[in-house]
């Protein structure tokens, strides 16, 4: 006889009580969605090296006009707290040092995405979309591909392209100008 598997579902304050219990570490690679902790895919060198000139592209595009989060927690209340690989934040007194960014301060979520794509595509763009950030890029690696999501609903994104190489996109609530995608994947 097999007992039924009991889940726990947790809110974001309940998860930031854990890590200041020890219960979890600021170093573990968990990430909040959707109340379940979930353990986050290790990062290999594209993913790292994407990221980095993410950063790069996006610090020397918009300078000082934005704050970049990069792998910090974005707090969608009341049971998310993804880790975006790349949040362009809007420009905040204290940096966010007292409260982590919520829907409201996110110009744009950028996950990069290695061997995750199916993840990011399929548990948290819905948990973006629902919480109303306006626009995600999604950077698939394997396919060199970057599928850019606008117009969120409950329901997912209304607006969804898929761009390759040769490609431009320009963000909607940034002022950098056109980015092209072989930028973005190196």
């Amino acid at each position: 006889m097999s007992l039924p598997l009991v889940t726990r579902s947790f809110t974001v304050d309940e998860y930031h009580r854990m890590v200041e219990a020890g219960i979890l570490r600021e170093d573990d690679r968990v990430e909040l969605l959707d109340g379940q902790i979930v353990e986050m895919s290790p990062i290999g060198p594209r993913h790292a090296g994407c990221v980095s000139a993410l950063n790069h592209l996006l610090i020397r595009r918009l300078g000082d006009t934005v704050i970049l989060g990069i792998q910090n927690p974005v707090v969608l209340r009341p049971r998310s707290a993804p880790e975006p690989d790349v949040a362009v934040l809007r420009r905040k007194a204290g940096f966010y040092r007292d409260a982590h960014p919520g829907p409201d301060d996110v110009l744009l979520v950028i996950e990069v995405a290695d061997s995750s794509a199916e993840t990011d595509r399929d548990v948290k763009l819905p948990l973006y979309a629902a919480a109303g950030i306006r626009e995600v890029w999604l950077v698939d690696l394997e396919h060199e591909r970057v599928h850019v999501y606008r117009s969120p609903s409950g329901n997912g994104y209304a607006d969804v392209r898929t761009l390759e190489r040769g490609d431009t996109v320009v963000p909607l609530l940034v002022a950098s100008g056109p980015v092209e995608v072989g930028e973005v994947l190196g």
